[in-house]
């Protein structure tokens, strides 16, 4: 007998609907998946035949050949436990209704026929919605996750048995509900503050004026100078993520597997700060089976590389691309797959290989020619695509030590910043975008024209420093920036000025 069961599959961030035809036939005792499944898939037998008698049904002693169709589409992980198992059931007569048609069912099966959570939850959902599918039927640690989207039902599961009972309308399971609302404001605690951090206010500066606009910045510094302090602060001001933006990252974070059965949603921007070993692959994405990188995790948030200039050069250039577009293109034998990677680049490094070279309490044991070598790690490319590049003195014992040194805390500073970001999502509403980095040549010509004198300032700083057109529009994009801070229609002379202050590797080592 055959029977029919629908599912899903995951490939990079899109779901892709699945049947699962379940065929008992006469002929020596075998069970036989086909349609490209994984090992994972293919080991799903082992699982499925004591989880059948475990939850008190009989296995068919049959020949069994399983079927998940496109044949031609790779199926991997262990979310087709239950919708197989399901199938066998209906083929055996066990289930004789037929509501699962409307339903998408996913789920890892234990020995004991109770049920795991899987990844992907959140995309097979809007999948299934899209599709017009009545539910989902999936474990119960999965459901809070399910429940973000509206106008489809999420039917939490914990076993075998209950699924059964459920299908066959024994017992009534009411469909799980969860506002996304409540989970951003519970989410939403740091455990530190910029109030925290001594002196250093022209850094704050510099970092506000990144994160209003989402550009990407660069820190160079002495040792101690508080940079990596100053950037794992970073979160606690950054711009209130929007729901649609939280959904997009949670889509990311469940197939990677990073999301946790009672967080649901990622309510706050992501902060991710790979450690600078990191490989080419682990940092973009990839792998047989493409997997989001780094640069994907930390979509709508932050990526913070401490030490930049030891990550190999290799590793660093890769990240030209979805600096550029916001997305990562992957490409293997078996298929191509394309991961959004929309962040903001935040970076550290010393300004030489000893460390020491801005350091005025410190002598710099490096020649002209290491330090050169040292900054020539990052290529000249790399750094147009970074719009603020500022040097972080060392502080003083004074400076730390004194109370008058302690600064704004986080929440003032970010409520300049969601104030200056909801300027750019009015201005920027019919166009796609959401913050001034995101800005191309139409938009910089259209949004961020200069005066005569401004023009003057630019020109003579471009001509003394050498820098390119890219650069050229890192300054004006973080003049609009500044002056969204203080709520200028235009760009003024003195926005320009402080905006090519930030550019501060463009000038030459002088030793």
């Amino acid at each position: 007998m055959l029977a029919k069961v629908y599912s899903a599959t995951i490939l990079g961030i899109e779901a892709y609907p699945i049947e699962i035809e379940v065929d008992i036939g006469r002929g020596l005792p075998s069970f036989s998946i086909v349609g490209l499944p994984d090992q994972a898939v293919r080991e799903s037998k082992d699982r499925i035949k004591p989880a059948l008698k475990n939850s008190g049904f009989e296995f068919p002693v049959k020949k069994i050949t399983v079927n998940l169709a496109p044949a031609d589409l790779k199926k991997e992980g262990p979310s087709f436990d239950l919708p197989i198992a399901i199938g066998l059931l209906s083929a055996t007569n066990v289930i004789k209704s037929n509501r699962w048609d409307d339903y998408f069912i996913l789920g890892e099966l234990s020995l004991d026929g109770s049920l795991r959570a899987v990844k992907g939850i959140l995309t097979t959902v809007l999948k299934a919605k899209a599709l017009k599918k009545k539910g989902v039927i999936l474990p119960r640690e999965n459901a809070r996750e399910g429940a973000l989207i509206k106008g489809i039902e999420v039917y939490p599961v914990g076993s075998l048995k209950e699924t059964v009972d459920f299908l066959e309308g024994k017992i009534d399971i009411p469909p799980f509900s969860i506002e996304a609302e409540n989970l951003f404001k519970e989410r939403r605690v740091y455990p530190v503050d910029f109030s925290e951090v001594s002196g250093q206010e022209h850094i704050k500066r510099a970092l506000e004026v990144a994160i209003s606009g989402g550009h990407n910045i660069l820190l160079i510094g002495p040792p101690g100078s508080g940079k990596t302090m100053l950037a794992k602060r970073l979160p606690t001001i950054l711009p209130d993520i929007t729901l649609p933006e939280a959904l997009e990252t949670t889509k990311i974070h469940s197939i990677a597997g990073l999301l946790d059965s009672e967080e649901a949603i990622v309510a706050t921007r992501p902060f991710r700060s790979p450690h600078h070993t990191i490989s080419d692959i682990a940092l973009i994405g990839g792998g047989s089976f493409p997997k989001p990188g780094e640069v994907s995790l930390a979509h709508n948030g932050i990526l913070f590389l401490d030490e930049f200039a030891e990550f190999h050069q290799n590793t660093l250039e890769v990240l030209r691309q979805p600096l550029e577009d916001g997305i990562v293109h992957i490409s293997r034998a078996k298929g191509s797959v394309s991961f959004p990677a929309r962040f903001m680049l935040v970076g550290a490094m010393n300004p030489c290989l000893c460390g020491f070279y801005t350091d005025p309490r410190h002598e710099c044991t490096c020649t002209p020619y290491q330090i050169q070598k040292y900054r020539n790690k990052l290529s000249g490319p790399l750094l147009d695509r970074i719009d603020l590049q500022v040097e972080v003195p060392g502080i003083s014992f004074s400076e730390m030590s004194s109370e008058e040194t302690k600064g704004e805390s986080s929440q003032t500073i970010r409520e300049r910043v969601n104030r200056a970001r909801n300027l750019q999502l009015n201005r920027f509403k019919e166009e796609g975008i959401y913050c001034n980095s995101q800005m191309d040549k139409s938009r910089i010509k259209e949004y961020c024209s200069i005066n005569e004198e401004s023009k003057t300032l630019l020109g003579l700083a471009i001509d003394k420093l050498g820098m390119s057109a890219r650069a050229y529009d890192k300054i004006l994009k973080v003049s609009r920036t500044i002056a969204d801070l203080e709520g200028s229609s235009s760009i003024e002379t003195p926005h320009i000025s402080e905006a090519i202050q930030y550019r501060s590797l463009d000038r030459k080592v002088d030793v």
